[in-house]
């Protein structure tokens, strides 16, 4: 039985560039296999977790290089260095074939999921690079959420307390090493999707335990870890 309620989407979980892009990288393709080009390991880790909870997954394969998933429109980050000096008209192009279908095939999703069930947990599934402009990060796991609504702190509080028991020794935290209230998919979500109905909680692992056995305890733990809404009853008429 799926887990009822629970959306999943990834917005950086590839590093594609499609050949007609290539250009714009050079001789700099190297930096797409880095975290500037790509959430190493986030994919696999919403997919697995698709399959053992029996839930939908939205994601995204191309780079955040070429065109930002997790960022609004209206901000500076939604095109890199490398896509920036496209012409308007190519920038146009790549908000239609790629922006513009996956943030509406994430919010038919949230919609469809709201049609059968009182509300709906969204998990925008990360990874990040341990070290920052010189400086080790010590999360190990960082829970994403808006503080001031009560449905996302109330998940996300059950999620850390239940992690804290399923991984001892390893450091989660509350918005770390980002705030969930910065720009994303989720904050854009909260401003069409009430408090009580939407909850959108981004889940960021180290990327220090990619490819390593520690990833897989990481993801076995979340899939016994996240807080799903019980099964809404038939209504007998």
């Amino acid at each position: 039985m799926p887990y009822s309620g629970i959306v999943l989407s990834c917005e950086h979980g590839g590093n594609i560039v499609p050949p007609m892009y290539l250009h714009l990288f050079r001789d700099q393709k190297s930096v797409l296999q880095t975290h500037r080009g790509w959430d190493p390991g986030a994919l696999l880790s919403a997919q697995l977790l698709s399959t053992k909870l029996d839930v939908p997954l939205v994601y995204s394969r191309i780079s955040r290089l070429l065109i930002e998933m997790n960022r609004s429109l209206d901000t500076k980050d939604i095109f890199s260095s490398f896509s920036l000096p496209l012409e308007d008209g190519e920038k146009i192009k790549l908000i239609d074939q790629y922006y513009t279908p996956y943030r509406q095939k994430i919010k038919a999703t949230i919609d469809s999921t709201l049609s059968s069930e009182d509300k709906c947990i969204h998990y925008s599934i990360h990874t990040f690079t341990p070290d920052w402009q010189g400086q080790s990060r010590p999360t190990d796991i960082g829970i994403l959420f808006d503080p001031t609504r009560s449905f996302e702190t109330e998940i996300s509080l059950e999620l850390k307390s239940k992690l804290a028991i399923l991984l001892p020794g390893m450091q989660i935290d509350l918005n770390e090493p980002y705030k969930g209230t910065d720009d994303g998919l989720t904050t854009s979500l909260r401003n069409i999707y009430d408090d009580q109905l939407y909850a959108g909680i981004e889940i960021e692992i180290n990327q220090k335990w990619v490819n390593k056995a520690e990833h897989s305890i990481i993801n076995n733990a979340l899939i016994v870890a996240l807080p799903h809404l019980q099964k809404r009853k038939p209504v007998v008429i």
